[in-house]
């Protein structure tokens, strides 16, 4: 089990990595596009591209961020309950959570099947949507992995 959460880390850490690629990318062609614009030459599709990365930027981050325990999280409720109940709720969140990011992951497969049976692409540069995609839908399925990862590590405490 260890050595699957250690490729799932693995995993998650470049994803994280391509995720900063396309945010740096996304800063350096905004501030790109402002320069441009001011000597009159505005870079085309640069709202199409920023849009894109943006995709991957949030879907490629979240395996890690959820990994690591760095998003927001609302404890004041969960404080108050016992320590095995916070377990069980939390055991319970993260079934829900899986359900709604396979449900998310097997739409964005839908979508992007559509997009490539439509041939559809972005207006300005022609960039193909399918993609991006396939791409934020597998990392849904991966946040589905952190999330089975972090049930087993609860179920581990209670029974410990």
């Amino acid at each position: 089990m260890d050595n699957m959460f250690g490729i799932l880390q693995k995993t998650s850490k470049w994803l994280s990595v391509i995720a900063g690629a396309a945010l740096t990318f996304m800063m350096c062609l905004t501030v790109a596009d402002v320069f441009m614009r001011a000597w009159g030459h505005p870079i085309m599709g640069t709202y199409e591209l920023v849009g894109l990365s943006l995709a991957l930027v949030i879907g490629f981050g979240i395996p890690k961020v959820s990994l690591k325990r760095q998003h927001i999280y609302m404890d004041f409720l969960v404080d108050r309950l016992s320590k095995r109940n916070k377990t069980i709720m939390n055991i319970f969140t993260r079934i829900l959570c899986i359900i709604l990011f396979v449900l998310i992951g097997y739409s964005l497969f839908s979508i992007g099947n559509e997009f490539r049976a439509s041939g559809e692409v972005s207006p300005t540069i022609k960039l193909p949507f399918f993609p991006m995609a396939y791409g934020v839908g597998i990392c849904c399925f991966i946040e589905c992995f952190v999330f089975l990862f972090e049930i087993v590590k609860s179920w581990r405490a209670i029974h410990e």
